[in-house]
């Protein structure tokens, strides 16, 4: 039973640390976030098991995960509050044409991560977007300026 506990609340320290590290675009995911992020499940994952290595444990501490990330999910679509706790909300990165500088800030986002992002979609410079988000999901939305 205390593999069971140990499951649950290393499954969410794991979303603690997610919300606590930020959130980048997939494709900007750096190599040290991708060593961080498998570290840290590994860390987790030797600290649920400890000196318990049967079959029986690994089968339980698998389903406890699984059943913490059902009601997680399921949590999350019964409350917009609970939603916005663990997936934040939407932040602006550029309004109007210019950048919000403390947001990327905190999100470790940088002008040439926009830049690029513009590009790919046809844009030149910063004189034509409208409006850039850094969605929910770590995606980043571009608006372009409407043509006068």
């Amino acid at each position: 039973m205390a593999s069971v506990f140990r499951a649950i609340f290393g499954y969410l320290f794991l979303i603690l640390m997610v919300r606590v590290v930020g959130r980048r675009p997939g494709k900007q995911i750096t190599p040290f976030e991708f060593i961080l992020i498998f570290f840290l499940g590994g860390l987790t994952l030797t600290g649920m098991v400890g000196d318990e290595v049967s079959l029986s444990s690994a089968f339980c501490q698998i389903i406890t995960v699984a059943c913490c990330h059902y009601a997680i999910v399921w949590m999350r679509t019964k409350s917009s509050r609970l939603a916005r706790i663990f997936d934040g909300t939407p932040l602006r990165l550029i309004d109007d044409g210019q950048y919000r500088v403390r947001t990327m800030q905190q999100m470790r986002v940088q002008e040439a991560d926009l830049m690029a992002m513009a590009r790919d979609q046809g844009m030149k410079g910063i004189e034509e977007i409208g409006m850039a988000t850094l969605e929910r999901n770590g995606e980043i939305s571009l608006v372009p300026k409407k043509q006068k």
